[in-house]
C-alpha cells in the first residue's frame, strides 16, 4: 500500500493509536490531517495491508541475487531498443518508457504484462500522447538492466549489448526479435488474385518489414532460433 510519509511516521503514528490517543492529537503530533490518520488505521489495522511502497524496493537481478524473467527481458530489451528511453525520475528514481501506436491495444496491454514481469511487483501506467501510448515503470535499476541507457539518441551512437545480456538474447532469441519487430516494423499484406474453379479468389500473405539505420545493430538479424 502506498503512502507518501515516510514509513516511521506511520509506525509511529499506529503506536500512539493503538495506544489510545485521541486521532486529533495523534494528527497533531505527526503533522498530519486527522483524516490521513482514520485512513492509516483503516488500511493497517482493519484491513491488515502491508505498509510501506514495497514496489519501489524489488531487488535487481544485477545487483544481487534476485532471478530475471529472461524471457520477458528479452522481449522488453527489443522494445526498449526500438522505441523506448529512460529518464530520470526523483531522486535515484528512474523511469522506462515504451512508446507505441495505439491501435495496437494488444500490444500495449503486452506491454504492461512485459514490465510487471522484469520488476515484480511493478505497477506500470500508460499516458495518451497524439497517436501513441507511452507506458511507464518506475525503478531505480532500470540502468542496471539497460546499459545501453546513456546521453543522446540511441540511433546517434553505439549500441553494444553486454556479454550477460548475449546470452539473455542467445536464449530467447524469439522474444527478443519479436520486441524489436513490434517497435520498429511494420505489418503489411501481400495479396494476389487467382481464378481457381471459375471463381476469382484473393489471397492475401501477411508480411513483416523491419529497418534500423543503426549499423552497429545489424548482426542482430544472423541471431537464429534453437
Amino acid at each position: 500500500m502506498v503512502h507518501v510519509r515516510p514509513t516511521e511516521i506511520v509506525e509511529s503514528a499506529l503506536r500512539d493509536s493503538d495506544a489510545g490517543m485521541a486521532d486529533a492529537d495523534n494528527a497533531a503530533k505527526h503533522g498530519v490531517a486527522v483524516k490521513t490518520i482514520r485512513r492509516w488505521r483503516r488500511l493497517y489495522q482493519r484491513r491488515g495491508l502491508v505498509r510501506g511502497q514495497e514496489h519501489t524496493s524489488v531487488p535487481c537481478p544485477r545487483c544481487t541475487d534476485a532471478v530475471l524473467d529472461q524471457e520477458a527481458y528479452a522481449e522488453l530489451l527489443g522494445w526498449y531498443l526500438g522505441d523506448g528511453h529512460i529518464s530520470r525520475g526523483r531522486g535515484a528514481v528512474w523511469n522506462l518508457h515504451v512508446y507505441n501506436d495505439v491501435k495496437y491495444v494488444a500490444n500495449n496491454d503486452r506491454l504492461i504484462e512485459l514490465m510487471r514481469r522484469v520488476k515484480p511487483g511493478g505497477r506500470p501506467h500508460t499516458r495518451m500522447a497524439p497517436g501513441c501510448v507511452i507506458t511507464t515503470v518506475s525503478w531505480r535499476h532500470w540502468p542496471c538492466l539497460f546499459p545501453q541507457h546513456g546521453p543522446g539518441r540511441k540511433h546517434e551512437r553505439p549500441i553494444v549489448l553486454e556479454d550477460w545480456q548475449r546470452t539473455v538474447v542467445e536464449s530467447h532469441p524469439g522474444p527478443f526479435l519479436r520486441g524489436l519487430f513490434h517497435s520498429d516494423g511494420c505489418r503489411v499484406n501481400n495479396w494476389t488474385r487467382r481464378i481457381v474453379a471459375g471463381e476469382p479468389k484473393v489471397y492475401r500473405y501477411p508480411r513483416w518489414q523491419f529497418c534500423n539505420a543503426s549499423t552497429d545493430i545489424r548482426p542482430v538479424r544472423h541471431v537464429r532460433r534453437r
